[in-house]
């Protein structure tokens, strides 16, 4: 399937790694959001389930074995080009995690990363930045 310009939108997960109040963040190397901060995560394959894909993608950008606690949101990420037309659709499920094991080593699409705390999410969009501090709320026991 095509990711940009696609027929459909794409099933995509993201991974909210916290660990001592930080979160770990991975600098893009390809489109969509190609040079930005971000969270680890990626398009679900076929017949891989959210679990897998979310395992599967963190271990590939950053090197790191992670274990899923919990969903935390589900989300569009729609992206239009000059004329309107829908250059990225993904439909996000995101997951708080915990490091279960690995070493932090970008790989595949990740060019950077590194563990950031919550006055250290400048150049996040206004929806990933929500998405962590609701992930760090939840890890704390908060909700």
């Amino acid at each position: 399937m095509r990711r940009e310009y696609p027929d459909a939108p794409i099933a995509g997960v993201g991974a909210v790694i916290v660990r001592d109040g930080l979160v770990l963040l991975i600098r893009r190397g390809q489109e969509p959001l190609k040079g930005e901060w971000s969270l680890p995560g990626g398009a679900v394959e076929l017949g891989e389930t959210l679990e897998e894909a979310i395992r599967r993608e963190v271990l590939e950008e950053t090197g790191l074995v992670i274990e899923p606690l919990r969903m935390i949101e589900t989300l569009d990420r729609i992206s239009r080009d000059a004329a309107g037309r829908v250059r990225y659709h993904y439909v996000l499920v995101d997951f708080l995690c915990r490091v279960r094991g690995g070493s932090l080593a970008c790989a595949t699409d990740a060019v950077g990363a590194r563990w950031a705390g919550p006055d250290e999410l400048d150049g996040l969009t206004p929806l990933t930045v929500q998405v962590i501090q609701k992930a760090v709320r939840m890890a704390a026991g908060a909700i």
